[in-house]
C-alpha cells in the first residue's frame, strides 16, 4: 500500500480522504502518524500557494509523497476590509475557535446579509508532491450555499461553518446533511487527481 502524508492538523479533513484513498491502495498519514509538526506562515496570495507551502514542508521533513490543502471564503456584499478570503479562521490577528467562528460569521450575516443570509463561495486549493518531488496543483469552487444568521445545533468538528451554511437546493444545513445528500463528485475528482499524481 502506498503511503501519502496529509500536511494538515485538521483531523476532519484527514478523515474525509482517508477512507476513500484506502479503497485505492493508498494509506493516508497524518502529521501525528509521522510525529512531526509544521511551523509555517500561510502567507501565500491564494489557496493554491498555501497548499503548496504545506505540501513542500511535509515533503521536506519526511521525504514522503505529500498533499496540502487550503481554502478561501468570499461573501457577497461584504466590505473588502471584512472579506475573509484566505483568513477564514484568523480575524484581526487572532485564531478563532470553532464556536468563535460561528459567532463571528453569524454577526457578519446579521450586519450585511439580506433576509438573514449571504451568498457565499469557497475556493479550494490542493497540492501534491510525489516521491520524485514533482508538484501538481488542483483547484475548485463551491458556491451553491448561503451563510445564515441562525446556527444549527449540529456541529461538524473542524468545520464550524457547516453549522451556518445552508445548501441552496435542499435548504438543509451542511452539518445536518447525510453523506449521500452531499455532493461527492468534487471529492471523487480530487481522489482521481491524487491517484494520477502520487
Amino acid at each position: 500500500m502506498k503511503k501519502l502524508l496529509f500536511a494538515t492538523n485538521n483531523e476532519s479533513k484527514i478523515n474525509i480522504f482517508r477512507e476513500k484513498l484506502s479503497k485505492h491502495g493508498i494509506k493516508l498519514l497524518s502529521l501525528k502518524d509521522v510525529n512531526i509538526t509544521l511551523e509555517l506562515e500561510e502567507d501565500g496570495t491564494s489557496a493554491i500557494e498555501n497548499a503548496l507551502k504545506k505540501a513542500r514542508e511535509g515533503y521536506l521533513k519526511t521525504g514522503l509523497p505529500t498533499i496540502g490543502m487550503d481554502d478561501t471564503l468570499y461573501l457577497e456584499n461584504i466590505p473588502k476590509s471584512k472579506q475573509p478570503g484566505l483568513f477564514v479562521r484568523r480575524v484581526n490577528g487572532k485564531t478563532l475557535t470553532d464556536e468563535e467562528m460561528i459567532k463571528y460569521y453569524t454577526n457578519l450575516v446579521k450586519e450585511y446579509g439580506k433576509k438573514g443570509k449571504i451568498n457565499s463561495k469557497w475556493i479550494y486549493g490542493f497540492a501534491i508532491i510525489n516521491e520524485n518531488g514533482i508538484e501538481k496543483t488542483y483547484s475548485w469552487e463551491k458556491s451553491d450555499f448561503f451563510l445564515v444568521e441562525s446556527a444549527s445545533k449540529v456541529r461538524n468538528l473542524g468545520y464550524p461553518l457547516n453549522s451556518i451554511s445552508i445548501d441552496k437546493k435542499s435548504q438543509k444545513y451542511f452539518s445536518e446533511m447525510k453523506q449521500e445528500e452531499k455532493t461527492v463528485t468534487t471529492y471523487d475528482r480530487v481522489i482521481q487527481f491524487i491517484k494520477e499524481n502520487i
